[in-house]
């Protein structure tokens, strides 16, 4: 969902834009602790925290400072996590952004390329149930180029919560639902791992939304408040090209369910089975109607695969 995730899901923060600065201001009257701004309020995990502005010049390297250690396991690439942030640039006394009060933890697939590297690298190896501090050089954030509120060249603060993690299963697996209605788009049911095959038909497409199981599984239906990681290959029907394909890159995709602004993928995974292989045709005013987005047409009907991994 990378190339795309504008399009299907509403921006956050670390994907993409950085949302409105936080009216909240830390001192910048603390020392600094062990390199790192000191957290002069809100010290305890779960706890919104209040950063000091940072003094001196910023470390030049990536630095993780463990505030306190949880007894989870710990986080590995690949795995789908749940954190709270508040987020300062070294030498601003303001967050540019926070989960806190938003009252909505923040999922992503670590590794995944789906936030800025510094974050990728600095909670590989942490615990769940930690609360650890960033110190983020430019070329590991934003760099020259900054984003909204942060500056070029920044050196970014941040305090993270990790809430929990999820091992990412490599493929979907269940049972196989026979697809024999020759009107619909034919998936292929293997599960190496690979991006299973998607045979659209030559007629046109139906009207309505279709979200048929290829691979049943017996886990957990998906409720509108999950946030959900998949893998999914995406078509449009006519002329049956491909427009999206996570499998290609290695790398699988997280993103709330409640954020999703493609209302036919949405609908579409509703209710479904975690651990299942889903079809997806998605009729044009369930998807884009009439706009065109990249290198989708307006008026096009979508077909997806996706194979739902887990949900967090």
């Amino acid at each position: 969902m990378r190339r795309i995730a504008g399009l299907l899901v509403a921006p956050l923060l670390l994907l993409s834009a950085v949302a409105c600065g936080s009216d909240d201001k830390a001192s910048d009257s603390a020392s600094s602790k062990n390199g790192v701004p000191a957290i002069t309020a809100g010290a305890k995990f779960g706890e919104k925290p209040t950063l000091s502005k940072g003094k001196g010049d910023p470390p030049k390297e990536l630095k993780t400072e463990v505030v306190s250690e949880g007894d989870g396991a710990k986080l590995k690439n690949g795995d789908a996590i749940q954190v709270n942030y508040l987020g300062q640039s070294w030498d601003s006394d303001k967050p540019f952004d926070n989960s806190f009060d938003r009252k909505q933890p923040f999922d992503l697939t670590l590794g995944a390329g789906m936030v800025i590297q510094g974050w990728d690298k600095g909670l590989v190896g942490q615990k769940v149930g930690s609360r650890v501090q960033l110190v983020i050089p430019p070329e590991l954030g934003y760099g020259e180029q900054g984003q909204g509120d942060i500056k070029p060249n920044a050196t970014l603060v941040f305090v993270v919560d990790i809430l929990k993690a999820t091992q990412i299963p490599a493929t979907a697996k269940g049972t196989e639902v026979a697809q024999d209605n020759t009107d619909l788009p034919k998936v292929g049911v293997k599960t190496d791992g690979k991006a299973p095959t998607v045979t659209i038909p030559k007629g046109d497409p139906p009207t309505k939304l279709v979200s048929n199981y290829v691979l049943e599984s017996d886990g957990e239906a998906v409720k509108e408040s999950d946030s959900v990681v998949v893998n999914y290959v995406g078509m449009i029907w006519k002329g049956a090209k491909e427009f999206d394909n996570t499998y290609s890159t290695g790398k699988t995709q997280t993103f709330p369910l409640s954020q999703v602004t493609l209302k036919g993928l949405k609908a579409g995974l509703i209710d479904k089975k975690v651990g299942s292989r889903v079809l997806l045709v998605i009729p044009p005013d369930q998807a884009f109607g009439d706009q065109q987005q990249q290198a989708i047409p307006k008026n096009s009907t979508l077909v997806f695969a996706v194979d739902i991994l887990a949900k967090v």
